[in-house]
């Protein structure tokens, strides 16, 4: 798109007439079938089956519960994992959608086993159990098609796991209640998450950058949730300020050339803003509590501001990155 709109500006500067603006749009490649389309729209059909499919055998499973009894059900589920398995090692071309399919058959699986017998255990030990079980399968197909879901999973657990240990935290009890470990514990486990499929151990894994923005995206979501609970308790917590530290050191790393990526740095940028904000607006309401309507324009106005400037750094550096790219 950014191709397209330097070709039309160069064409409205140059006042071109019509047949030297077609020329112009034949050499830039318009008009003309991308290359890979085929194929990757091949993929794409390939995926999205597969994940029809996945969700498709639990639906049939849980409409057909009566009729297949315990071993039936089990052995359906194991089967389908193990056969997918099989053919995303026999067949490398079909492994990405294959691997899926194999992940949802391990969900669908533990969730049966879990409504089966009646562990008593927590919902976060199934993600973890779910999440442990699928690394290898991930590991080994090695495309985000796998890692970007398991990704989900492994941040769900992390999430089950906080709620868990924290316990049902209103705002304003906070102070009450000490959850400060579990909530950094939590922010540990995501940070590690996020840099395991991060560029530095891009070769190990094979994850690709949706799986990073999958990550950073339920990671900044966590933190900046939690970090709020802390701004708002009845005092200031602790995870407020370390909450901004977090998300800002997370800003100037994804800023840098070996991390870049500028769908998790603007979702960091607009992370670290409403932190900012919401901390702003605390401060006003409880410094000048007589109008409210100004306290609203003022903090309203620093958001505003806030944002454009987030937007303008965000972008150039991608603009920097992009040039010293063409440089090199």
């Amino acid at each position: 798109m950014n191709l397209r709109l330097a070709v039309f500006d160069v064409a409205a500067a140059r006042q071109l007439p019509p047949a030297a603006r077609r020329r112009l749009l034949q050499l830039a490649g318009f008009g003309v079938e991308p290359a890979g389309l085929t194929v990757r729209l091949a993929q794409g059909v390939a995926v999205l089956a597969a994940a029809l499919g996945g969700l498709g055998l639990v639906m049939w499973i849980a409409a057909n519960w009566e009729s297949l009894g315990r071993l039936g059900r089990f052995a359906l589920l194991q089967g389908v994992v193990v056969a997918m398995g099989l053919g995303a090692w026999w067949r490398p071309a079909a492994r990405p959608a294959l691997g899926l399919l194999a992940l949802l058959g391990i969900g669908a699986l533990f969730a049966y086993f879990g409504q089966t017998y009646q562990s008593g255990a927590d919902p976060w030990q199934f993600f973890a159990v779910w999440a442990a079980l699928g690394l290898p399968l991930a590991l080994g197909v090695r495309s985000d098609v796998v890692w970007a879901p398991w990704a989900l999973v492994a941040m769900t657990g992390v999430s089950l796991w906080t709620h868990a240990n924290a316990g049902d935290v209103r705002w304003w009890r906070q102070g009450d209640i000490d959850t400060t470990p579990v909530y950094l514990a939590a922010w540990g486990m995501s940070i590690l998450l996020v840099l395991a499929l991060g560029p530095v151990w891009r070769r190990k894994t094979g994850a690709g950058p949706w799986a990073l923005r999958t990550s950073v995206t339920l990671a900044v979501v966590a933190i900046t949730f939690s970090a709020l609970i802390g701004l708002f308790a009845s005092r200031v917590e602790p995870l407020y300020g370390l909450g901004v530290l977090v998300v800002g050191a997370a800003a100037l790393l994804l800023s840098l050339r070996g991390h870049f990526d500028i769908f998790a740095l603007s979702a960091v940028a607009l992370a670290l803003d409403t932190l900012l904000v919401c901390g702003l607006a605390r401060w006003l309401f409880q410094a000048f509590r007589h109008d409210e309507i100004a306290l609203l324009l003022v903090t309203g106005l620093a958001a505003a501001g806030l944002l454009a400037v987030s937007v303008q750094w965000v972008m150039r550096v991608a603009r920097a990155h992009s040039a010293a790219g063409s440089a090199a």
